[in-house]
């Protein structure tokens, strides 16, 4: 299907990586240095592509409007530095899938909305990342995804035109991002959806249910 590319680009959080349990674990100790009691990390997994807005709400139920939110937020963060490598793992086929795109000769590649404070530690902690082209973080760029800047930067720093990449990612900002760079588009249906996500509304060009399902779009299985 996808024949004709150069570059595939993922998402991290939700399609290359599993962080929900960091992530959770990071916003769960807000609640228990509270004297509240722990929750499951299943309560934190589907909001775990939300970020810091995401696990607070989960943790304790206030929103970004709250007065107190960016000061929990800064908190959240620090807990999540000192952790954020100790229960993240590549999802199952997700390092076979890269080396099967690099000894094609494909470039690829990370477009993420996490800041560089936690994706460029993160990344390279993790040795599948050492053969990645480029990674661009949510605040490499003055624009996050849903804005398309951020992948048409990547597509630049690869010398690639934006036609030649294709880009795969758990969320629906990932897909409006994607088709508005002019990159073709896959949605990753074993990430963190949430409960009302419907990956049929979201119009991407593909949808794959595991990371090794790529490959078959790639005609490399």
């Amino acid at each position: 299907m996808f024949d004709d590319i150069d570059a595939v680009l993922f998402d991290l959080d939700g399609t290359l990586v599993d962080s929900a349990p960091d992530l959770g674990a990071a916003a769960d100790k807000m609640r228990t240095d509270r004297g509240m009691s722990p929750l499951a990390l299943e309560r934190y997994r589907a909001m775990a592509g939300a970020g810091a807005r995401g696990m607070i709400g989960v943790a304790l139920g206030l929103t970004p409007e709250d007065p107190s939110f960016k000061e929990l937020r800064e908190e959240f963060f620090q807990n999540y530095e000192r952790c954020m490598s100790e229960r993240t793992f590549a999802f199952d086929g997700v390092v076979s899938v890269i080396d099967s795109i690099v000894s094609a000769g494909l470039q690829w590649g990370v477009v993420t909305n996490k800041s560089e404070r936690f994706t460029l530690p993160l990344t390279a902690a993790m040795p599948m990342f050492q053969t990645a082209g480029v990674i661009v973080c949510g605040d490499t760029t003055p624009f996050a995804k849903p804005h398309p800047e951020p992948l048409l930067e990547a597509a630049r720093r690869l010398s690639l035109l934006p036609n030649r990449c294709v880009y795969v990612g758990d969320d629906e900002r990932d897909i409006i991002a994607g088709c508005a760079a002019g990159m073709r588009t896959v949605a990753a249906a074993y990430g963190y959806l949430g409960a009302s996500a419907d990956t049929t509304t979201w119009k991407a060009d593909a949808t794959i249910c595991s990371p090794s399902s790529l490959l078959n779009l790639l005609r490399m299985a």
